[in-house]
């Protein structure tokens, strides 16, 4: 700020990541998003929650605050699945742990609150997304109310937040109190009164804070309305008492188009952490992506168990082929760059377009997945898009090998009766193994998983050693399982572990 000559600034934006200059830091892009836009933004990365003087140490913001957990939940980043507290955070400066307070979200709204008395407080990130409605709590083990009024914010952007942070941002410069901006996609808000209704959007009520955590059926009802309701082209705005206040949750932001999702991801990011770490070894977190490419957004899989068709949505969007190759183009020219693009993938790798095009007009259909129990029969399961793009990126000057990490979705792949795809992914962007997401062996069990029958999984690995043996490749698959999904009996898990035990 002061070899900027700034004497104010427009965004504080706190993060409970170490920062990282980097497209895959939910942080870096959207200060990045609001710098392009003109703002002032200054980060304020890991900051000592127990005061709320570092949150003042760079006076006070002109028009917001902006606070996200990181790119992971706070308490997944502090504890194992069997609560035990973690003793690295790759998040953080040298693996360091304890660097940030659990539910982050929370802890640092409220050190604002003492710091700027009536200042607007916006939260955002993974987080503050997930738990925007009255949520079950693995770590309380109980039903806890919206994050949005734990933490007393103005407003929660959920979901992918670029056009929501701008609409607000730009709504806040032009002096609208907080109470006028209600009408923004893709944003959270509180209200009270006896007379409510939701002005801008048609609305639906879901059972209320008080219902859902007394019974588990109205739980279950108003998680499925508001997963229907999460539909950028037919959703409605949710609506959630809480006592004597309701959380409106308005209809998701559209999904960002092709020439937003490549001007974005081409700011100028360092690609670096910041210069501070430099004596703690970095922020591990980067060495995984640095190299790697974010190419698409959203995933039409909704598998019962994944967050991503709550986060990002289930309509797939996908940057321009130009606009990767750009950025790998940019890759050759660093010096610690070895020939390497260590991943071209997104949530799910090889989508990279809606399923159909009927989704754009009439949305996700409400009565089924795209993909199970069987594949629709309007799914387009054509890979020529993203194999022209792997090539382009094979022929790049400086490129050695292109690898493919992110998972891969093997029953779409499986649906590609070309099979050009496959053998090209066997032949060039393996690294040697293969991460695909089975999740069980039991028909019933996939079946509460919202995943195809395993005979899928079985036809898709024997096509996978066919390849290998054909190129004379020593390739290996590395699939996800899970041994307690709800509806898993303890015979069903006696199965699996037969059924790894034969692998083996």
């Amino acid at each position: 700020m002061i070899e900027r000559g700034w004497y104010w600034y427009d965004f504080l934006l706190v993060t409970g990541d170490a920062y990282v200059d980097h497209p895959s830091f939910g942080a870096a892009v959207i200060g990045r998003v609001l710098e392009n836009a003109g703002y002032r933004v200054a980060i304020l990365a890991q900051p000592d929650w127990r005061s709320f003087e570092p949150f003042a140490a760079m006076g006070k913001p002109k028009l917001a605050a902006m606070v996200t957990a990181g790119n992971l939940d706070s308490m997944v980043s502090h504890y194992t699945a069997a609560k035990k507290p973690r003793s690295e955070d790759y998040y953080s400066p040298g693996k360091k742990a304890g660097l940030r307070p659990d539910r982050a979200s929370i802890a640092y709204s409220n050190r604002i609150r003492e710091a700027f008395p009536g200042l607007p407080l916006i939260l955002g990130g993974l987080e503050a997304s997930l738990r925007r409605f009255a949520h079950y709590d693995y770590w309380d083990d109980k039903v806890r109310a919206s994050i949005l009024v734990d933490a007393d914010a103005d407003f929660l952007v959920y979901g992918m937040g670029e056009t929501a942070t701008l609409e607000i941002a730009e709504r806040l410069k032009l002096g609208v109190p907080v109470s006028g901006i209600t009408d923004v996609r893709g944003v959270a808000y509180v209200t009270s009164g006896s007379e409510f209704k939701v002005e801008h959007f048609d609305f639906t009520a879901c059972a209320s804070y008080d219902d859902v955590r007394r019974d588990k059926k109205a739980y279950a009802k108003a998680a499925m309305k508001q997963y229907l309701e999460h539909d950028p082209i037919v959703g409605k705005a949710v609506a959630q008492r809480h006592g004597e206040r309701w959380v409106v949750v308005n209809p998701p932001a559209l999904p960002l188009s092709t020439n937003l999702l490549d001007k974005y991801a081409e700011l100028p990011y360092t690609r670096k952490w910041h210069p501070s770490y430099d004596s703690d070894g970095g922020v591990p977190a980067l060495e995984e992506v640095r190299f790697s490419v974010i190419h698409n957004r959203g995933c039409f899989g909704a598998c019962n168990f994944c967050a991503l068709a709550f986060h990002q949505g289930r309509i797939v969007t996908s940057r321009s082929l130009e606009s990767v190759v750009r950025e790998v183009t940019e890759f050759t020219k660093s010096p610690l760059f070895k020939g390497y693009v260590h991943d071209v993938g997104g949530p799910t790798a090889n989508f990279r377009a809606p399923s159909c095009k009927a989704q754009l007009k009439r949305g996700m259909c409400k009565d089924r997945a795209c993909l199970s129990p069987t594949a629709c029969p309007n799914v387009n399961a054509d890979h020529s898009d993203y194999l022209t793009l792997l090539r382009k990126i094979r022929a790049i000057p400086g490129v050695k090998k292109v690898f493919i990490r992110s998972g891969v979705r093997f029953d779409y792949l499986m649906l590609d009766k070309s099979g050009e795809f496959f053998a090209e992914l066997v032949k060039h962007h393996v690294s040697g193994q293969l991460k695909v997401a089975p999740e069980h062996c039991v028909d019933g069990v996939l079946s509460y998983m919202g995943k195809p029958e395993n005979s899928v999984y079985e036809r898709f690995v024997e096509k996978w050693r066919n390849l290998n043996e054909r190129y004379g490749k020593k390739q290996f698959l590395v699939p996800y399982l899970m041994s307690s999904h709800p509806g898993c009996t303890m015979d069903d898990a006696r199965k699996l572990s037969d059924y790894l035990r034969k692998r083996n």
